[in-house]
């Protein structure tokens, strides 16, 4: 399995998805120098609610799929699928390595953005101390939040030799966040809203599914990703190649 780990990173190099991992903290870094802070509740805190906000609502969700996309790629070009099958290698193992690269490249992402974080904090003079417990629980809980949209991205991405037909899925799903996440009842259900729900600080202003406590929203995460990884696991060992 290590050596089927450096086969993906391999083929990962060969991509132009060095760029796309840093498009999302650095918009946000832009967001948070641009925001005022009211002066009211810990700075850091609210800067990380202003760069949460489209990061875990827009773009989050959209990585997930194009990082799925990218890590099957290669494999739809000129029977990439029968080569690497041909080796002495499971279906499960390739399955469960092109998730688990899927996940670095969203972990990488989410520690991005908190070394963004602590820039703008530092060119902003703030003069509290980080709230590392608060940082720490959203870029962890973003990134936990995104693991059922991995699996199901991935599981898509496997099934459709095209490589923009899953992109526009997601994004499609992806556009209704913001009507979504103010659902208390459909919110914590739908797998694109979720690194929203996941990310932002808890705050005395919370509406909608932003009620709902943070046991029920991460059960709600790990059924959901049982359910899709378990699914395309099973798809993927029984495809026809």
């Amino acid at each position: 399995m290590i050596r089927l780990f450096r086969s993906e990173l391999l083929k990962l190099r060969k991509s132009p998805i060095a760029p796309l991992v840093c498009v999302s903290p650095v918009i946000a870094a832009v967001i948070g120098l641009l925001s005022s802070q009211s002066g009211t509740v810990n700075p850091w805190t609210e800067t990380l609610t202003y760069m949460a906000t489209l990061h875990a609502l827009l773009f989050l969700p959209l990585l997930a799929g194009v990082f799925s996309a990218f890590v099957c790629r290669y494999e739809h070009a000129g029977g990439g699928w029968k080569q690497l099958l041909a080796l002495p290698v499971s279906r499960s193992s390739v399955f469960v390595v092109k998730f688990a690269i899927v996940l670095g490249l969203l972990a990488f992402t989410q520690l991005l953005l908190v070394a963004g974080l602590l820039a703008v904090g530092t060119l902003k003079g703030f003069a509290e101390p980080v709230p590392w417990g608060i940082v720490a629980k959203s870029a962890l809980g973003g990134l936990l939040a995104c693991m059922p949209l991995a699996a199901l991205q991935l599981a898509v991405s496997v099934a459709w030799s095209s490589f923009a037909a899953p992109l526009a899925v997601n994004v499609v799903f992806t556009l209704p966040n913001i009507l979504v996440a103010n659902s208390e009842t459909y919110g914590p259900y739908y797998p694109w809203a979720q690194p929203l729900l996941a990310m932002l600080p808890p705050s005395g202003e919370s509406f909608g599914a932003f009620l709902v406590p943070a046991g029920t929203l991460f059960t709600v995460i790990f059924v959901c990703f049982a359910v899709f990884f378990i699914t395309g696991l099973g798809y993927f060992r029984h495809k026809s190649i």
